[in-house]
């Protein structure tokens, strides 16, 4: 479930439909840290929290670490929303929780270069491609091993 959507994702910057992306992608801290909760719950600190540990830099160079702490920055402020009490982040579970119903089509081949891009659609691109590397890190090293979060998976799976 959570692996076709972040496939989802990817095919939206690659059919640059930029908002679309953005938007789905910027659920993905929201989701992550309400799967490891046991109420499925989340909290800006909390989204925030996850976005320094899971978010890196594409490559070791200094410029790119720079460049990187700024989009992370970026990132933990539309992500984190509100940084309020905590809240079930329910758009956000539930449209997760329809890719299960989805078939994703294949990919194809990838369309030409970004390198003409505006810089709203570059910031797209390298903020969606940043939180759906972070999604895929946390669940590899942390949420496939966590119990929670199966368990919320699996709840995820058969409600309807």
């Amino acid at each position: 479930m959570l692996a076709s959507y972040l496939t989802d994702i990817e095919q939206l910057l690659d059919e640059q439909r930029w908002d679309a992306a953005l938007n789905e992608a910027c659920d993905l801290p929201r989701i992550a840290v309400a799967l490891s909760d046991p109420q499925l719950r989340c909290s800006g600190e909390e989204v925030g929290q996850w976005c320094e540990q899971w978010i890196r830099p594409q490559s070791d160079q200094a410029d790119s670490q720079a460049e990187a702490e700024r989009t992370g920055l970026r990132i933990r402020e539309r992500a984190s929303g509100a940084g309020g009490p905590e809240f079930v982040p329910t758009r956000a579970l539930r449209r997760l929780q329809l890719r299960r119903h989805v078939r994703t089509p294949p990919r194809g081949y990838p369309r030409a270069p970004e390198e003409n891009l505006d810089p709203h659609e570059a910031e797209s691109i390298e903020t969606g491609r940043a939180l759906v590397g972070a999604a895929r890190r946390w669940y590899a090293r942390s949420g496939c091993h966590d119990p929670t979060v199966q368990t919320n998976l699996a709840r995820l799976a058969v409600l309807r």
